[in-house]
């Protein structure tokens, strides 16, 4: 078995991850981890899938086929594994008013002191009391275990007064 990863776009519709699901099961391919999402009418998505080698073109070729109803594209997955420094998790939650800048800011934060962005997830809301809109995001990225953390703990502190925003951090 190898691993592949697709990359998934199209107008959103009912029946778009069974029609993939379908499409990796008939070519011996497991369904092993993904990320969906509806955004905006948009239905996109990261998929990991394990298919047996030999099977490979044959399942992009048929990916290819949904052209006009998905963006497929297929990417080979690591050939290796990472590497076994120790790393744990760490979870951010960011809220505040809505402005430009806000994910550039805090991604160059976490950057800069070498954590890796595990999952991400962002939203934008009225906010029902004060008006305008309120920004949210909720983080879970990966820390070496070389890393500073009162350093980037005081970086945050440091991005959340420019911003303006809560950034809690666990």
């Amino acid at each position: 078995m190898t691993t592949l990863i697709l990359t998934v776009v199209g107008s959103d519709r009912p029946g778009l991850v069974a029609t993939v699901a379908h499409i990796v099961d008939e070519h011996g391919g497991n369904w092993e981890n993904s990320r969906l999402a509806e955004l905006d009418g948009t239905f996109a998505g990261v998929i990991q899938v394990a298919v047996p080698v030999e099977r490979v073109e044959e399942l992009r070729a048929s990916l290819h086929g949904l052209d006009g109803l998905l963006t497929i594209a297929v990417h080979p997955g690591s050939a290796t594994p990472p590497a076994a420094e120790e790393r744990r998790e760490l979870s951010i939650q960011v809220l505040g008013n809505d402005r430009p800048g806000i994910v550039r800011d805090i991604s160059a934060v976490l950057s800069a002191h070498a954590l890796s962005i595990e999952s991400m997830t962002t939203a934008t809301r009225d906010a029902a009391m004060a008006g305008g809109r309120l920004f949210e995001a909720s983080v879970v990225a990966t820390v070496p275990g070389s890393a500073a953390l009162d350093s980037l703990r005081a970086d945050l502190e440091r991005i959340a007064n420019d911003l303006q925003v809560d950034i809690t951090v666990d």
